[in-house]
């Protein structure tokens, strides 16, 4: 029978105790604000979070040092420096395989803000949370900061001397004995390097490892075509998008173009209009699942049954696909016939505009597979396209694997580990530790003096990408230059330089070998102009145009279908039941957070909440509801992980929407001796890794409970909506037959003050829509707001209290059944309400507005009171309970923004529309005797967007996008009954679900 899809009917719940309103859930939502207790916290953590992992202030440190070669602005600025007046460089972050092309805000030479590079494809001007926090990486104090020798403070100069002594001795055996570990990379420089390295060593060993990689991808289109290539998705072009345990717009790979890209599918201007439509299949609660219009919760390790069963639907329905032979056996499997059936018909009548993704933890097998289907619906060469990878070397694990073997055979003496952390994050059977013992050299080259620089007896301090000199590629083969904002900090090195001086025996600066490589991509003729060019612009236009596209004119690969079905058929051989007595999977997936554990030592990130969970500073093993009941555990509770030998305590965190018996486990937690922030902060899920089961294990996986319990800060618990319609959606269908649903949901009485109230008709007025539909989730607007406006952390036992510090907050929220529920999420920054309370039971005017419709702070006016706070119906006022920046060393400070005050303990403070940059822009259109044009103003939080979700303008200019959002009828006010007449306005949340699944009640399951 259909269930009632209409609003009204709706209940939004946070977590479980809410849900069931059980005394856990009232003690979690203490008020914010108790007086119990304020003064009687940890000193140790409270003093360790204000020093953000420092021991001491560095007092007096060196001046900020332009590089000494010559870079080019991104807007030519002027012939000297201006003190106040920021310069903008464009450059790239490398990110493993990836290239980020971005925008530096620099203030006399020292980098202060990161944006995307709207001339760049992988970022089109947008950003994500690991490339907005990455500047605080940059001024981190616990940066390895020297040159050591068996733990002793050296220099270069030492080092370069002790290769160059023993240089000669692997240039006469041809390399025997020598091996080169390296992180992944896609710079054209790096690979002429690695180049190089081979060719004057033969005999030697070169293994690529990464925690988290896409070697599953890469093999699986091997397999298939014979070729690595590089797959590009073009969810832009898709009608129909099937997702098969893919994060795709967050976690895997090209996924802030692939957000931007899927979102502007989604993006609607009336109820005419026409969506895409995303089915998901996948075990964890992903941002991508959360997007979902249908979503299918089944373990990781039986999505390659589900697609055994859609490939056998899809050829009983039609589609070509007599040449992968029989696939009677995946007949009976336990999947819902429906679901799969009408998943079928959506793909079969979206030929060639649909799309089919897969994730990095399904094996090769099952990439080869999505790529046949794909190509047999036509969708290879329309929505997917396919690359000759270039300037990147693909990881293989079983290279990792033989070079720990040569190592215990004795056949590597000495190694070169070129970044990384192998100490940390190797799987626990390969045993990295003690292989490194018998090397008789190890030289490693690190940000921090970490778990693999400890076994070193060479540790290199290597240089910020913001310090040195690279260059890198995309997915799509586009090039751009890595160009230092800022000298070395610490006289760090990077990680070309160090490979030339290995593989060849002499010292060159990044800066020539850079330009040495771009010497075949740049004209010889006006190779100084291009080379400017090139650095001003942060992108080669058009270098894409030495990556060859596949032999196939349409770009549709050539497929090896024998190859296809027999690999596919040998890996879903049998499929393992899961159950309480039958065993569980566990998937290893990276941190929403800190990734991998690269930025373990960044507070932002640490701080950040969990993107599903809402946990901060943790990583609990996810499990569902269903296991936790089967298993009689609770939230909090420790339970003992077993896996072949190895075995992690852990506590556990009951979250809705997993597939039961899947047991999630976080990456990049736990770590010993890397830095203050990073050190004893969650747990080392790496310690039951093995290299055989790298993304999935099921073999013997065993939990056991310990009576003891963990913990944990949850982020969200005191913002509720308590029965009110905060987050508003509806169906397309459902919008369609009632397309004023939003503003007309909530009743509101013909409300007026008893003064005379202020005319808001002059000059510049200032609003904000949040379009529901394409936000996904992701934080990028938190962590922007919190380097533009100098937001401090508060760590670990404050967030416990509620009292954390960001300006814009984006609560989750599930609706229905608890086993698998739709999420949904919500921006939620100051209101700037027209009739605000805030400012009415302020005590001393330290909270008002002004003519232009902001709610302002005057932080030298607060003394405290927290009325605002306490009459605020947003709860978005936060509180300096402690001064979190007095005792903050001077490097850190460097990652201020000069243009925002930063606030002392004891005051109230909250987002204003990011004001410095609202007068920045008013004083420029002055200058230039003009108004501010739309466009010209864009706050942090919508400048990280990686959907665009967040659009801010003068709503007196009728021709601003914010006034054409708002004009749209799914706009609507939080709370609008309360006559707060806020500034801040979103557009409902519309979804696209199959009408034949949902008339058989199926709208998520």
């Amino acid at each position: 029978m259909k269930e009632d899809m209409s609003p009204d009917n709706k209940k939004y719940w946070q977590n479980l105790e809410e849900l069931a309103q059980n005394p856990e859930y009232q003690e979690l939502i203490n008020p914010e604000y108790s007086d119990d207790n304020i003064f009687n916290d940890s000193v140790s953590r409270r003093r360790f979070m204000s020093l953000m992992g420092a021991s001491m202030a560095l007092a007096g440190f060196v001046a900020c040092r332009r590089p000494v070669e010559h870079i080019i602005p991104y807007a030519a600025p002027p012939e000297e420096v201006i003190p106040g007046v920021a310069n903008y460089y464009a450059t790239t972050m490398p990110f493993g395989l990836e290239a980020y092309g971005l925008i530096v805000e620099s203030h006399e030479g020292r980098p202060t803000k990161i944006e995307g590079n709207p001339k760049h494809p992988s970022t089109m001007g947008r950003s994500n949370p690991f490339i907005q926090a990455s500047i605080l990486n940059l001024y981190d104090p616990d940066r390895s900061k020297s040159v050591k020798q068996n733990g002793v403070n050296k220099d270069w100069n030492d080092f370069v001397n002790f290769w160059q002594g023993l240089l000669p001795k692997y240039k006469a055996n041809g390399g025997a004995g020598l091996a080169v570990l390296s992180e992944s990379y896609s710079s054209p420089t790096m690979a002429r390097l690695a180049e190089q390295f081979r060719k004057n060593f033969p005999n030697a060993k070169w293994a690529i490892y990464e925690p988290i990689s896409d070697e599953n991808i890469y093999k699986g289109i091997e397999l298939a075509t014979g070729t690595a290539f590089q797959p590009v998705y073009h969810f832009e072009r898709a009608q129909v998008i099937l997702s098969l345990d893919s994060d795709f717009i967050y976690s895997e790979q090209d996924s802030i173009r692939n957000a931007r890209n899927f979102a502007d599918g989604r993006r609607l201007k009336s109820e005419n209009d026409s969506m895409n439509r995303l089915y998901c299949v996948e075990s964890g609660y992903s941002l991508t699942g959360a997007m979902a219009d249908h979503r299918l919760r089944i373990p990781s390790s039986h999505v390659p049954y589900f697609v055994g069963a859609l490939a056998l639907e899809l050829k009983s329905q039609g589609l070509q696909l007599n040449e992968l032979g029989n696939l009677d056996k995946f007949i009976n499997h336990g999947f819902d016939r429906d679901w799969i059936r009408i998943l079928a018909n959506d793909l079969l009548n979206a030929k060639g505009k649909g799309i089919i993704v897969a994730g990095r933890n399904q094996g090769p097998d099952l990439h080869a597979m999505v790529l046949a289907l794909n190509n047999a619906l036509n969708n290879s060469g329309e929505t997917d396209t396919f690359y000759v990878p270039g300037g990147m070397d693909l990881l293989n694990h079983d290279d990792f694997k033989n070079l720990i073997d040569a190592i215990n055979t004795g056949n590597i003496k000495s190694l070169v580990v070129n970044g990384g952390n192998p100490a940390y994050n190797a799987p626990a059977d390969c045993e990295f530790t003690a292989a490194a013992k018998k090397l008789d050299h190890i030289i490693h080259l690190s940000h921090y003096f970490d778990e693999t620089s400890k076994l070193a007896e060479w540790h290199l301090n290597q240089s910020h990408y913001l310090e040195n000199w690279g260059d890198a590629r995309t997915f799509d083969g586009t090039a751009s230059i890595i160009q230092p904002l800022i000298a070395p900090l610490f006289n760090g090195h990077s990680d070309i330089e160090l490979m030339t001086l290995i593989a060849n025996g002499v010292e060159e600066t990044g800066y020539d070998l850079v330009r040495e490589t771009w010497k075949k991509f740049l004209s010889p003729i006006q190779f100084e102009i291009e080379w400017e060019r090139v650095l001003s612009d942060g992108v080669l236009t058009d270098s894409i145009r030495d990556m060859r596209p596949t032999i196939d004119p349409n770009g549709n690969p050539t497929l090896k279908i024998n190859n296809i079905l027999d690999a596919f058929k040998s890996a879903s051989s049998s499929l393992n039941p899961l159950g309480p007595d039958k065993g569980f999977e566990v998937v290893f997936e990276p941190s929403p957070c800190i990734y991998d554990g690269r930025f373990a030592n960044n507070a932002w990130l640490q701080e950040a909440p969990d993107t599903t969970t809402k946990i901060s500073w943790d990583n609990p093993a996810l499990i569902s509801p269903k296991t936790a009941s089967d298993l009689g555990l609770k939230n909090e509770d420790v339970v003992k992980l077993k896996h072949d030998n190895q075995q992690l305590e852990i506590p556990i965190w009951i979250q809705p929407g997993m597939a039961d018996y899947s047991i999630h486990l976080r990456l990049g937690y736990g770590h010993k001796g890397f830095g203050k922030v990073a050190d004893d902060i969650g747990f080392n899920t790496n310690l039951i890794r093995s290299s055989s089961e790298m993304e999935v294990a099921i073999k013997n996986i065993k939990l056991e409970k310990t009576g003891k319990t963990h913990q944990l800060a949850i982020y969200q618990t005191q913002p509720t909506m308590v029965e009110r319609p905060l987050i508003r959606e509806a169906t397309l269908d459902y919008y369609r037959k009632n397309p004023d649903f939003a503003p007309t949901e909530e009743e509101v009485a013909d409300n007026r003050n008893l003064w005379k109230e202020f005319e808001y008709d002059k000059g510049y007025q200032w609003g904000m829509a949040i379009d529901l539909s394409v936000c996904i989730g992701c934080g990028a607007c938190t962590i922007a707001c919190q380097s533009e406006n100098n937001i401090p952390v508060v760590g670990k036992e404050q967030v416990e209290k509620s009292r954390w510090m960001h300006w814009i907050r984006v609560d989750r929220y599930f609706e229905g059944d608890p086993s698998n529920p739709q999420m949904l999420h919500q921006p939620v920054p100051c209101q700037h309400c027209e009739n605000a309370t805030c400012e009415q039971v302020c005590p001393v005017g330290a909270t008002e507005h002004n003519s232009e419709g902001l709610n302002l702070q005057v932080y030298n006016r607060c003394f405290g009171t927290r009325y605002c706070s306490n009459n605020c119906p947003y709860k978005v006022r936060r509180f300096n309970f402690f001064n979190y920046s007095d005792k903050m060393p001077e490097i850190e400070k460097m990652a201020y923004n000069p243009d925002v005050t930063v606030r002392s303990r004891g005051v109230m403070e909250k987002c204003n529309y990011c004001l410095q940059r609202i007068n920045r822009a008013k004083i420029k259109a002055k200058f230039e005797n003009r108004l501010v044009a739309d466009g010209d103003i864009i706050p942090a939080c919508a400048q990280a967007c990686p959907t665009d979700a967040i659009i801010f303008g003068n709503i007196r200019d009728l021709q601003s996008r914010v006034v054409a959002m708002k004009k749209q009828n799914r706009n609507y006010q939080m709370l609008v009954e309360y006559n707060e007449r806020p500034r801040t306005s979103y557009l409902a949340k519309i979804s696209n679900p199959n009408p034949e699944l949902e008339s058989l009640g199926k709208s998520r399951i």
